[in-house]
């Protein structure tokens, strides 16, 4: 009896690993794939400063804020207030707009490389992406040649005000009632 004790003692099982290595062999390329893909993914975002608006002692330079509200787009400075408004519409000819606004003011301001994106909860994600295309650089045509040109390559993002209905009747009646006085004052002028 002691006889079958050893031996059963000495014999030791194999281990079956081929389902594991089968696993491994399937794991480790699928793995090694998404890892590329998600790298060229990865969009390098700037949030802005909390005291970013708090620091006078500085020159004033250009903050420039880009928010994109459901039916239009407005460019503005955090200091000065709205450079340009361009109303949203399915055609082309806003984008047109959208970029000679931002060549215009790469010009003017050369050094600046910095915008903060505003968007309203209603702006989709689609919207999103193709103006931050648009901000980052341009085609413009030089002579014969279509150059690209960088514009603003550090992007923030955040939150804009979402203004209220109300707000919008009161700013539309402002602005009718300024071009009415405009065209009475015009009329009198002539008499």
């Amino acid at each position: 009896m002691k006889r079958r004790g050893l031996q059963t003692i000495q014999q030791a099982e194999e281990l079956n690993i081929t389902a594991f290595l089968n696993l491994m062999v399937i794991l480790v390329p699928f793995l090694l794939i998404t890892a590329v893909f998600s790298r060229l993914t990865v969009l390098e975002l700037n949030l802005p400063a909390l005291d970013a608006k708090g620091d006078d002692s500085a020159k004033v330079k250009l903050q420039l804020e880009l928010v994109i509200r459901e039916h239009s787009f407005d460019i503005q400075d955090a200091n000065i207030g709205l450079i340009k408004k361009i109303e949203r519409t399915q055609k082309d000819s806003q984008w047109k707009q959208f970029t000679d606004a931002m060549v215009a003011i790469k010009t003017r301001f050369p050094d600046e490389s910095s915008i903060s994106l505003l968007l309203e909860p209603e702006v989709d994600y689609k919207t999103m992406i193709k103006v931050m295309d648009k901000v980052r650089s341009a085609q413009v045509v030089v002579g014969f040649s279509a150059e690209t040109v960088v514009l603003f390559p550090d992007i923030s993002i955040g939150d804009a005000q979402v203004i209220a209905v109300a707000e919008l009747a009161v700013n539309d009646l402002a602005v009718e009632a300024g071009v009415a006085s405009g065209q009475a004052s015009d009329k009198s002028a002539k008499e």
